[in-house]
């Protein structure tokens, strides 16, 4: 069985030190790479407290490093300012790109659209790995048919670096393709402090919460005559992503086109 070759990005963060973890566990991956800032030559496995797997940290990403390694994905997840790049690089190199990093604006993917489809290669854009959350965004969608009034708290730990998250704007989306657009509240109310009804986006305020203690956590409340109806998701640790970052991984080999969401991949 020819086994799928991962590149990691990011290998030593909290997210992708529990891909490396995932991905030496595999029967059909190997760790092809990784980089990070920190650690650079040193073996990722003594890295991350493990036994040595004879592939050492390296710093920023070429083509060259990518064909070198023989890598069929690339999985990123850094920050927001090195994703555009690192995906990128990896289309030039022809290595298919799954991006769990958010911060991505909407210019910036179309810029990886076209580059994805000049080249031929694929790229999966992932705003969020746990298949609850993606369930969610499902439920929300549905609701939003009949509960056209709505808005989206998103929970986030202090170190985050982007806001709103790219969950919570995936939800205002799929949310916007079923209702009209409207403004929500009464008409004439005002912001005594800016930013106090937090972000709009096709009439869907998002509030972002940033707080130590708290992982990934997101609230969709629909308001009606009489009623409030809520649906959550609740993260605890970083495990709850790697079912999603697996599927991803394997769905993705072989890609030949840009795909934004992993329920693409789902029945």
């Amino acid at each position: 069985m020819k086994k799928i070759r991962v590149f990691v990005a990011g290998a030593g963060g909290k997210m992708g030190s529990e891909v490396v973890k995932t991905i030496l566990r595999q029967e059909d991956m190997q760790l092809a790479g990784c980089s990070d800032v920190k650690n650079l030559g040193v073996d990722i496995g003594v890295a991350l407290g493990l036994a040595p797997v004879h592939v050492e940290i390296g710093g920023p990403i070429a083509p060259e490093t990518l064909i070198a390694c023989q890598s069929d994905v690339l999985i990123d997840f850094t920050n927001p300012q090195s994703v555009l790049t690192n995906a990128k690089t990896a289309i030039q190199a022809g290595v298919v790109a799954v991006v769990g990093t958010t911060g991505l604006d909407a210019s910036e993917i179309g810029e990886l659209q076209e580059l994805s489809n000049k080249k031929g290669v694929g790229l999966l854009i992932v705003p969020n790995f746990a298949l609850g959350a993606i369930l969610l965004m499902r439920f929300a969608r549905e609701a939003a048919k009949y509960f056209p009034q709505v808005e989206i708290i998103e929970m986030h730990h202090d170190q985050k670096l982007d806001a709103p998250s790219g969950t919570a704007l995936k939800t205002a989306e799929w949310i916007a393709e079923v209702r009209q657009p409207m403004r929500q509240g009464h008409p004439n109310e005002y912001e005594k402090i800016e930013g106090a009804r937090g972000a709009n986006v096709d009439g869907i305020h998002i509030h972002a919460v940033r707080l130590p203690g708290l992982i990934a956590h997101q609230e969709v409340l629909f308001g009606g005559n009489g009623q409030v109806m809520t649906l959550r998701h609740d993260t605890y640790n970083r495990e709850t992503y790697m079912p999603g970052v697996l599927l991803g991984i394997r769905k993705s080999a072989g890609l030949t086109e840009m795909v934004v969401g992993l329920e693409s991949f789902l029945d």
